[in-house]
């Protein structure tokens, strides 16, 4: 069965406004991987061709090797940003099964304050157990500013840390979904772990990665945006109550 991606789905048509962004980092990318194939013999892809089978066969010289995730084997992760908060995993231990909201967007997303304070009203709302990551510099031009007595109200619903283990998250029982934006590392995370996600695209390549989730391997979700741009905080219960009482987006 062939699937269809959607043209303004491409990377390079989501990253930025201005025309003359698009096209340069069309123009930069076409240039390098055409440069890259006509030297190489391979290149080794983190992906399998049970998940990608057309595009894994339309490229040439691509050896699908993964997916491969991340492991603490040989002792903490240096490539981090931040230090992971390991009483995460401790907290996830007390949640009951398939319980557990995990909410976390990468290492560069950043929001406005309107919009992180309706992410925190809609986790709130949906009266689940959540874990967010929420790192220092996730508000643009601010420190964290939560809706006022938010984090009393939710203490014994949610914890909220700095960094987390991802790949160890990811695999634990008590996840029910996984709120992301949809960053390479996060779909093939959640995917291998069998997660089911709702998506939450930036830029760049996570629009192409929601299109897979959506719309190809259906294990997830898309977030609607109101008239300005924002995902509401009732959006965010609904489709959350959608998510974890579909077994059918469960991989």
């Amino acid at each position: 069965m062939t699937h269809v991606v959607h043209l303004m789905n491409f990377a390079w048509l989501n990253f930025g406004n201005s025309p003359s962004t698009k096209k340069f980092m069309f123009d930069f990318l076409r240039l390098i991987n055409n440069k890259a194939v006509e030297t190489i013999d391979w290149v080794l892809y983190n992906s399998s061709l049970e998940l990608e089978p057309e595009s894994c066969n339309l490229v040439p010289k691509v050896l699908p090797i993964g997916p491969l995730l991340a492991t603490n084997r040989f002792g903490n992760l240096s490539g981090n940003f931040w230090s992971e908060d390991p009483t995460c995993l401790q907290w996830l231990n007390q949640q009951s099964l398939g319980s557990v909201i995990y909410v976390a967007f990468g290492s560069s997303t950043v929001f406005y304050e309107i919009q992180f304070q309706e992410l925190a009203l809609g986790l709130e709302l949906t009266k689940k157990p959540f874990l967010r990551v929420v790192r220092e510099d996730i508000i643009k031009g601010k420190h964290q500013f939560y809706p006022q007595g938010f984090k009393e109200r939710v203490s014994n619903q949610g914890k909220i840390v700095c960094w987390a283990p991802q790949v160890a998250v990811l695999g634990h029982s008590s996840i029910a979904c996984f709120i992301s934006h949809g960053g390479s590392n996060s779909t093939i995370e959640g995917v291998s772990n069998g997660v089911p996600f709702l998506c939450w695209p930036y830029f760049s390549d996570q629009f192409l990665n929601e299109s897979y989730i959506y719309d190809i391997w259906k294990v997830g979700l898309k977030l609607e945006r109101d008239e300005r741009g924002t995902i509401r905080k009732e959006e965010i219960r609904t489709k959350v109550e959608q998510l974890v009482g579909d077994e059918n987006f469960k991989t």
